[in-house]
Order: structure tokens, then sequence, then C-alpha cells
């Protein structure tokens, strides 16, 4: 068997080498993906940065815990309360302290970003005087180096507006912030809130100083005092999610081309096990024989795979680095489980994808021996349409279900990247039922034009059906994975930008970047004559569901009155103006949302309250948060600010009165689209990790539309011959090659684009379902990529061979056999 095996191999290389190439690229990125990942699991603890240097640190509490009855549950939260100048005084009689605030300051020249502080603090970070002196008089500041001279004088904007600094020192410039130093006096201006105490003294008596609803930081617990502690967990989490997503994409197309090119190469040796049975071989030796040049192909594939994965794994971890998708330290480990989790499983996806294959071989019969046929049937084995029909119904109930019970979580990530698989595995599985027909439509009208191109462009797809859906497949599969990934997100994006342009309906909007929009902004465009002004601002509510689970919902504290002139909410039950400081807006995902009920919420800084629902707001696309007053929002900085348009008032005097308010505190003014369009900006590790899943595949159909087609251009060369001797030029032949080519792409392509239309019209009745006003966002660009480079690698490994063969004469290919 072996050596039959091993015959058969030699002889017939060009019909694995595509699976070979296929496999072998799948093991190494499911290698370099499993690396990437358990370097995730393995992180390096990181040290304090800001804190470094503080012995002890008092901060409010950052995260909520309650107990439940499977355990204690803990949330983040979003405002910690400052601390209290009573205990402030008490840690002073322990011992030395230093008093930290933090308020946002820009620049003159628009750079926003910066954090102030008072200069006592920083002798408990890892700020030191490069230049210069500390700041001793109010007007003085000490800023990092490249920020300002020596001497120089700068115009800052902080919380009290703008004004002019003087600079007295530098210090070295910190990778987690941009600081710039006050002196107490000033800081305490303009920030009158102690966010923490850097205490020189024992950390028990501290303890015991500071009363409830404060932590206590020591060691490598001082990290959660610095500014985004968590962005490395978050970066990490969104490793998780990409690499796991591609990973699964990898495996799952690999399968799929495997899969094709072994049912291709078996029925292109029909009569060649025709000739084994006719000499006394049994299907179930058929069957292994078949199995065993898989498995052949599997180990080695597996182990180029395995060795291609550990070359790529540290690029890939120094790619995602270089994009911001990882944190700098992120590197990869001497862990060797994904080395052999690559392994099986590529071996595992060679057999899996022989199964079929080895199925069909075993079931030719001796007479195919005598055939010499070339028109494929078109139909289907019942496993198979078994199959489809399974996957194509799990597909359309899970989407039914969704729309029914859950038509929010159809528009989550997870959901978006994982369903559509269904719908294109089923389609994938009745290529051979859909490709005849869609190659007859789509050569209906170049048959009929003058010349026989167009007639032998329709008959020679559908009479070899098999190679035909072989490169129709991928192409299927790659258009469909481009247009709908890439068109759900660009139309769920699309729906949340004219959801919000819907229920903000401010004139001009103002938003702050860092830490919140200046109050000197906000009163300042106050006194604009007909400007109508709303300040809300960031936080969140956290909620205990059916006993055991801790909900946290983002949410905006507004002025109830103010806010009404400048949005639209989609309030389905209750009025936005029963808002007040006893009472809620919530939304319909809230396991209690009826207009009147109380419900037990901790707010952002950490304080229980009981409150009323006072009104109710649809789901839409998930952004229809919480509503609060500023009551109960403390400590949440203003972080936007909508301004409307009295009527009758004069427009342009307006803009012209928000504009130098703008200037004059460094805040920048954005009409009410300029702001729409910045919340679909980009698109993040999201965007890109679709953007790697939409290489892989387009990667994996390069691979398969070269093998099929050399593949299939070696079992045409008698074709190319009689058309020869029938007075067709070699240019003829060629030109109908191509022609081929690009039929049957198009019907890929077009087959893709119906699968991905039906995944698209599924997340457009979703956001209808949830009363979002948006249509289909078409990606055509990517769509257009896949497509053209689909067609110019299938022209390209068409005509080549085809070229090659014509060099032999007709005479003699004509007269050629097996």
């Amino acid at each position: 068997m072996l050596k039959l095996v091993l015959q058969g191999i030699r002889t017939r290389w060009v019909t694995l080498a595509g699976s070979f190439l296929a496999l072998a690229l799948g093991v190494g990125i499911i290698a370099t993906t499993g690396l990437a990942l358990a370097a995730t699991f393995a992180g390096p603890a990181q040290a304090p940065e800001r804190f470094a240097a503080a012995p002890v640190l008092v901060r409010g509490a950052d995260e909520v815990r309650v107990h439940t009855s499977i355990g204690i549950r803990t949330q983040k939260l979003t405002d910690p309360r400052p601390v209290p100048a009573a205990v402030a005084a008490r840690l002073a009689g322990l011992g030395r302290t230093e008093l930290d605030r933090t308020f946002s300051v820009s620049a003159g020249n628009g750079s926003g970003g910066a954090v102030g502080h008072p200069w006592a603090v920083a002798a408990a970070t890892p700020y030191r005087l490069l230049s210069g002196r500390a700041p001793a008089a109010s007007g003085e500041v000490v800023v990092a180096a490249g920020e300002g001279a020596v001497g120089d004088r700068i115009t800052l904007t902080t919380p009290a507006g703008q004004g002019r600094w003087t600079v007295t020192g530098t210090v070295r410039p910190a990778s987690f912030e941009r600081a710039v130093f006050f002196t107490e006096a000033d800081a305490a201006r303009l920030a009158p809130d102690i966010d923490a105490v850097v205490v020189h003294a024992d950390p028990a008596a501290v303890r015991a100083a500071v009363g409830p609803g404060l932590d206590v930081l020591t060691g490598d617990e001082r990290r959660r005092a610095d500014p985004d502690p968590d962005r490395d967990a978050e970066a990490l989490v969104s490793v998780n999610a990409l690499l796991g997503t591609a990973a699964g994409i990898t495996a799952f197309v690999s399968v799929f081309v495997v899969a094709s090119t072994f049912s291709f190469a078996v029925a292109q040796r029909r009569r060649e096990f025709g000739l084994l049975r006719m000499a006394g071989a049994t299907p179930g030796q058929v069957r292994r024989l078949v199995y065993a040049e898989a498995a052949l192909v599997g180990v080695l594939a597996s182990a180029a795979g395995c060795r291609l994965g550990l070359s790529g794994a540290p690029r890939l971890a120094s790619w995602m680095v270089q994009q911001g998708l990882a944190p700098a330290w992120f590197a990869i480990g001497d862990q060797k489980w994904p080395l052999h989790t690559a392994f099986w499983t590529g071996l595992a996806v060679a057999l899996a994808g022989a199964v079929a294959a080895a199925h069909r071989a075993g079931r030719v019969r001796p007479a195919e021996a005598l055939r010499d046929a070339a028109v494929d049937s078109g139909t289907m084995p019942p496993i198979r349409v078994a199959l489809g029909a399974a996957v194509l119904l799990t597909g359309a109930v899970l989407v039914v279900l969704g729309l029914v019970q859950d038509p929010a979580g159809l528009l989550k990530r997870k959901t978006y990247t994982t369903q559509p698989m269904l719908l294109i595995t089923g389609c994938a599985l009745f290529a051979p039922v859909l490709v005849r027909p869609a190659i007859r439509l789509l050569a209906w009208l170049p048959a009929r034009l003058p010349g026989a191109t167009g007639l032998l462009v329709r008959e020679n797809a559908s009479a070899g059906l098999r190679r035909t859906a072989a490169v129709t497949a991928p192409v299927l599969v790659t258009v469909a994975l481009a247009a709908s990934l890439m068109g759900t997100k660009a139309t769920i994006d699309a729906a949340k930008a004219a959801e919000a342009r819907g229920q903000v309906t401010a004139d001009f909007v103002a938003v702050g970047e860092h830490l919140g929009v200046s109050q000197e902004f906000t009163d300042r465009a106050r006194r604009v004559p007909g400007a109508v002004v709303s300040a809300s601002r960031a936080t969140s509510v956290t909620v205990l569901e059916e006993g055991t689970a801790l909900i946290r919902s983002d949410a905006r504290a507004v002025d109830p009155a103010d806010f009404a002139a400048v949005s639209a909410l989609p309030v389905v039950a209750g009025r936005l103006a029963d808002l007040d400081d006893r009472s809620i807006v919530v939304n319909e995902e809230w396991e209690t949302h009826k207009v009147g009920a109380r419900v037990r919420v901790r707010l952002g800084d950490g304080r229980e309250a009981t409150l009323r629902i006072a009104a109710v707001l649809a789901v839409g696309t998930g952004d229809n948060g919480v509503y609060l007053t500023p009551h109960n929002a403390a400590g949440a900085p203003v972080d936007r600010v909508g301004i409307g348009i009295r009527a009758g008032a004069d427009r342009q005097a307006v803009e012209r009165g928000l504009r130098a308010a703008g200037r004059a505190t460094g805040t920048e003014v954005l009409t009410r689209e300029q702001w729409a369009a910045t919340l679909v900006r980009g698109g993040g590790s999201t965007r890109t990790g679709l953007l790697m899943i939409l290489a892989i595949a387009l990667v994996y159909t390069g691979i398969a539309l070269a093998n099929t087609q050399v593949m299939a251009t070696a079992d045409r060369v008698r074709d190319f011959a009689v058309l020869r001797l029938a007075g067709a030029t070699k240019a003829q032949v060629l030109r109908l090659a191509g022609a081929e080519a690009l039929a049957v792409v198009a019907v890929g392509a077009g087959l893709g684009g119906a699968v991905a239309a039906l995944n698209l019209l599924g997340v457009r009745a979703a956001l209808g379902r949830l009363d979002v006003p948006a249509g289909i966002v078409v990606p055509w660009e990517a769509v257009g990529l896949v497509v053209a480079v689909s067609a110019a690698l299938a022209v390209v490994f068409a005509v080549l061979p085809a070229r090659l063969a014509l060099r032999t004469r007709p005479v003699e290919l004509a007269g050629a056999r097996e």
C-alpha cells in the first residue's frame, strides 16, 4: 500500500501540491496564532508606572464588590471618589504626604491630551528635572522635554480657561501620559478635588486612618492608580478575539480547500480507480489508498506549517505591537503546546478533507476504467445534500430566532463574524447544483453572439461541472466573507452614526477628548445670544440582575430641561421630562424596565442608590444607554456639550460666538454632521481583524485557483488538441481558456454576492426590528479587490499551463492516453 501511495504521489504531484500548500499555510497560521495566543496567557507582571516611587498611596475605590449567592462579583467604577480633605489631613499626621490632583491641559497650538499635576507629587513618580528648576510662583510650570524650553512663555488651556505660563524647568517625557506640573496652589485652584494622597508612613497605620470607599495601595497594587491601568488587559482581550477568529477562519477555509482539492482529484482519477477495481482491489482498499495519501500529505504539510509558524509568530507579535493592537511588551514565549495542537489539527484537517473523496473513490465500479466521457452528471451524493440542507436550515433558524428574540444580539461582533459561516458553508456544499444554471444564465447572451467563444465557454463549463465547481467554490467563499464581514461592520457603523444623528438635534457639539470640556467653555457658550447649551457627562451605573450577574451600563448625566432642547431620544414609555435626582432612564434591555418601578443601582463612584424609572428607551444599536442627573454622577467631568440655536436667532452670529469661545478655551466646536462622522472613523482592532481574515481567505483562494486550474489543464490537453485540429489558432485557444476562467470566477462572485446579500439582509432586518433607520452598506472596494485578484489568478493559471501544453503538436496530443 505504501509503495502504491508513494508512486501515486510521485506521478500526480501536481494534484496534491495545492493541498500541501493550503494545509501547510493553514497549519502555519494556526501555529502562529496559537503561539501568539499562548503569549497572552502568561504576560509579564506589570510594575507601577506613575506612582512607582510612592511607598503608600490612598485613592478612591475603583471597583464595586457585591456579595451574591454564587460568590463576590466585582465591576470597575468609572468615577472613583476623591479623597476627602479631612482624610488627607489625618494622613498628614502620620507622616509626610503629597496630594495629587489631575486635570486636563492643552497647549495653545491646539494639541490636547495633556494632564496637569502639582509639582510636589513628582517625587513619587518617575519624573525628574532635566533642566531648570521646580515651579515656585503662580504662573510657573514644568513641562516635558520637547514641549518647551526654560524661560519660554507658553499658552495653556486649563479648567480655568486659556492663559500664559512661564516654563521654569523640563522633565523626561513618560510613555503613559503627557504631564505639565504646576505649583501646589495653582493645582488646587484648578482642580479642588484630591485624586490621591502619597503617604510616607506604615501601611497598617494608613489603613486604620482611612474610611470606607478608599483604597490603600502598596507594592504592585499601585498600578491601579496609573493612567488607564487596564489598557494591557483590554488589548490582550482584543488580541485573543482577533487571533481566535483568524485561527477559526483558517481551519474553516483550509478544510474547505483541502476537501475540494481531494474531491476534484478523485473525479480525475476515476479511471485509475476503476483499473484498480478490475485488478481486484476492494472498495475498502481504494478508500484506504486515498486516506493514506491524505495522511502522508497531512504529515508533511503539518511539519512544514509548524516550521512556518515558528518563523511567523515573532513577526506577527512585532506587527501587532507596531499597529497598537498589543502592548509594547508583547512577545512570543517558549510554549510548545500550540505547535502540537497545530500539527495534529493539520493532520485531522487533511483526513477530514479526504473523507468525502475517499467515500466517492470507494464507490467507483470496475467498468469506470472503460469510460471516456468528459461530462459530469451534476448530481450530488445524498449525504452532501443532507449536510448542505442541515447547515442552511441551521443558519436560517438562528437568524430567525435572533430576529425574534434578540435582534440586538445579531449586531454583536462575535455573532456577525461567525454566523455567516453557516450560510457560506451551506451554499458552498450546494455549489455543484448551483453552478450549471448560473453558468448558463451568465453565458446566455455571449453564446448568441457571433463567434464560437461564448458557446464553447458555456458548454465547456457546463460539461466539466466538477472543475467549474472546484474553481467557483473558493471564489464564492472569499467574496461572501468579504462582503458579509466588511459589509456588516460598515452597515452597523453607518446605523450607529444615523442613530446618533437622529438622537442629537444640537446644531453644534463640543467634545472633550481626554478629561472633558472645560467649564470655561460651557460658561462662554451660555453667554452667546441665541444659543441653547446642554452639558452632559459620561458615567456608568451597575445593577445586579437575576441575583448573580453584575452588569455595568454606560450612562450619561444630563439636565433634563436643557437636554430635551438638543436631543430626541427614542422613548417608548414614560417621559424624559420626569427625570430628576431620584429617578433614572433605562432601556428595554434591563431586567426591570417598567415605568414607575424602582431599581437599586451602584453609581459611577460606587454609591448605592434606589431610583425610580422615569422613562424607557428602545434598545437601538446598543448605544442607547442610561440617563441620570448630574447629582448622581459626582466626579464625572463634562465630556460633551450640545448647542442648539433658538428659533429666530442668527445662525452665523451664534456660530461666530461659539468659535470664539472654542478658540479662547482650546475647545474644538463641530457641527452635528462633523461630530457624527467621528463616530464611525477608523475601525480599530475589529477592522484590522476582519482585514486579516480577508487576507487569509484571499491567499487560500489563490492556492485553490492555481491548483485546480493546473490540474484541470493537465486533463484538457486533448480538448485543446481537438480545437487546434478543427482550425483554432493558439491565440484563440488561449483566449478561450482565459474566457472560461473569467466566466467561472464571475459565477463564484455572483453566488458569493447572493450569500452576502442574505447575510446583510438579516442585519438590515435586525436594524429594522430595532427601529434604526439605516441602509445596507456594500464594501465595493473590498469585494472588487477580491474579485479582481481572483480573476487575475484564475486567468494566469489557466492560460500559462495551456500555453505550455500547446507546445506539443495537436496530432500527438489528440492521440495521448492517460
